[in-house]
């Protein structure tokens, strides 16, 4: 019988986590799980390893970890608590480890993320942050170390799919003129401008079609998650920012296409779930049951298309302009996004103010270059520190 695939889970209470352990219990044949992590829920932690009986698991705090290893020890399981980056980089890196899924949300993912790129693991990359903060050092730690990076965002898995494989190449070596990445408008898609003032946390996180944290939930209704995953599809295909055009789909039907420049546009189509990507990736290059249904055109009936309005969607506009400036205007971007919309889940700002609070950190700060992982952090606590300056200023 051969080996199971040990498998670490970073962020294994969020939507993307939960999705990847529903396809790993569908296959114990092939995939076992080594290492769980979870940042707050840790009753829905504690139940994770209750179902799946992990070697390992992680959480922020001294405190939470002893009360979870009680917990554990009161279940009759033998899983060992570890604390911080420090757990969540050795349950990364660990030489038993085959896969890491990569779904911690934010800069906090960064870390451990790298951990199992110098370890040469497999990544299922569904942080994407990480690429956004550190693109060029992040790559070269994939080529250094040989790991195999594979993209998990429903997005960039469906280009990855449609790619040759050979992109590497280059995308002109390889005949590809551009990628189009679909967005699906999110909430407010056809809401009147004037009415985003006054738009509640919830409303944003109403996804039409997906089901997804809050966090990424406000980044898709403000489509900065479009403007992080065109980030991220410029340094996972060595692509331009010119080279990738945001078409809003609004059936989500459609996950991303690829042109071609021979008139050729291939499409990865399927139901919008994350189980699709996250099966193709955790099996990659073989096809598993992810125990997505079918799709059915005829119930689709229509597939619909439209430019971004980008007086709708500033923080699109801002993500490009920081993706054409690249070195450390990305990581300033996400930053200064994270400060904006903790605040708008909070109440303390409205919605539109997301976009108004990046534009002016983009503004103060000097793009600098990033040579190494300090100067990505240095840049990440500049931007944080001047959104919070414009909250002590302007916040309700």
């Amino acid at each position: 019988m051969s080996r199971l695939q040990q498998v670490t889970v970073l962020g294994a209470t969020g939507s993307v986590g939960l999705s990847t352990l529903d396809v790993i219990a569908r296959h114990p044949d092939r995939y076992q799980v080594f290492a769980l992590t979870g940042f707050s829920r840790l009753s829905e932690l504690l139940a994770l390893c209750v179902r799946h009986v992990p070697r390992f698991a992680v959480v922020p705090e001294a405190i939470a970890a002893r009360g979870l290893q009680d917990d554990l020890r009161a279940a009759g399981l033998a899983t060992q608590v570890l604390v911080g980056e420090a757990g969540l980089c050795q349950v990364s890196a660990d030489a038993e480890v085959d896969t890491v899924v990569a779904a911690i949300v934010g800069a906090a993912g960064l870390r451990p993320t790298l951990a199992a790129v110098d370890a040469g693991k497999k990544i299922l990359l569904a942080n994407k942050e990480a690429l956004v903060m550190s693109g060029a050092l992040f790559m070269q730690a994939v080529r250094n170390s040989g790991a195999v990076l594979l993209p998990l965002d429903s997005e960039h898995n469906a280009i990855f799919q449609c790619m040759p494989g050979d992109y590497a190449r280059g995308l002109s070596q390889v005949g590809v003129r551009r990628i189009l990445l679909t967005a699906s408008g999110g909430p407010f898609r056809q809401t009147p401008l004037a009415e985003l003032e006054h738009v509640s946390p919830d409303q944003a996180c109403a996804h039409p079609n997906w089901s997804m944290g809050r966090k990424i939930s406000v980044d898709s209704a403000s489509m900065m998650n479009k403007g992080l995953e065109l980030i991220e599809a410029c340094w996972l295909f060595d692509a331009r920012a010119e080279q990738v055009e945001v078409v809003i789909h609004p059936q989500s039907v459609i996950h991303s296409l690829v042109d071609y420049v021979d008139g050729s546009v291939l499409a990865q189509l399927g139901n919008p779930d994350m189980r699709t990507p996250i099966a193709n990736a955790l099996a990659w290059p073989e096809r598993i049951d992810s125990g997505v249904a079918p799709l059915d055109l005829f119930a689709v009936a229509r597939l619909d298309f439209e430019a971004p309005d980008e007086q709708r969607f500033p923080c699109l506009r801002l993500a490009r302009q920081a993706a054409q400036a690249g070195n450390s205007a990305p990581a300033m971007l996400n930053a200064a996004n994270e400060v904006a919309v903790a605040a708008f889940l909070e109440r303390r700002i409205c919605f539109p103010q997301i976009a108004s609070i990046i534009e002016d950190v983009l503004a103060l700060e000097p793009v600098v270059p990033v040579s190494d992982l300090g100067a990505v952090f240095e840049a990440d606590t500049k931007a944080r520190a001047l959104a919070q300056q414009w909250l002590n200023r302007n916040a309700r």
